[in-house]
């Protein structure tokens, strides 16, 4: 569907709404392009259903004003939708450069977003560790001796140490497997937590 600016009567309300898409689009500006206009769109509706039945220019200019007041700064209110967005684009791309805004942009969000947090970086750090056995096969693996050895990766140079490592050649396949793992379940408590976000909207 194509995003259509509302037109208004008064010129000033018209610019009062062209400054404030133009705040939403800076605000979703890390967003895809998909999800910009998503959001856009979704803002702009709910912006003309409101002022939809204004009939004079000054009364356009006054319900224009306070219903951008209710709705608040796009900076500020749009944090939450947009730390989710961009949780959605690396989930799906897993492009290191969402991955890394996804982790930033969530991280301040409560206990559910430092969960997602975690389960990224450990899904970023298997991608490493993958790459790190390619290039350095003596010096990363999985070292365990009970009782006293236990390391997933490692840059171990201390050859008493690597002779406890126990997996060899089969250190990349768990490890892509262990990042399938956590792919999987990154997506689902995303679907989760959509779930629980609509279920709530409707209540």
């Amino acid at each position: 569907m194509e995003f259509k600016k509302i037109q208004f009567r008064s010129t000033d309300a018209q610019k009062i709404y062209e400054n404030y898409l133009k705040q939403i689009q800076s605000a979703t500006k890390k967003l895809s392009k998909e999800d910009q206009t998503d959001i856009l769109m979704e803002l702009n509706s709910h912006i003309f259903e409101s002022i939809s039945k204004i009939n004079s220019e000054e009364n356009e200019v006054k319900t224009l004003l306070e219903l951008l007041d209710k709705i608040g700064i796009p900076s500020e209110i749009l944090k939450p939708l947009i730390a989710e967005r961009k949780l959605n684009q690396a989930t799906k791309t897993f492009n290191p450069i969402h991955i890394f805004q996804a982790l930033i942009l969530n991280f301040s969000y409560g206990i559910i977003y430092f969960i997602f947090f975690i389960l990224y970086l450990f899904l970023f750090s298997f991608v490493v560790l993958i790459f790190a056995k390619m290039f350095y096969p003596d010096n990363v693996g999985f070292y365990y001796k009970r009782g006293e050895i236990f390391q997933y990766g490692g840059f171990l140079q201390d050859k008493n140490i690597q002779q406890y490592e126990i997996l060899g050649i089969w250190f990349i396949p768990v490890t892509i497997l262990l990042g399938v793992l956590f792919y999987f379940l990154i997506s689902l408590l995303l679907k989760l937590k959509k779930s629980l976000r609509k279920n709530k909207n409707v209540v």
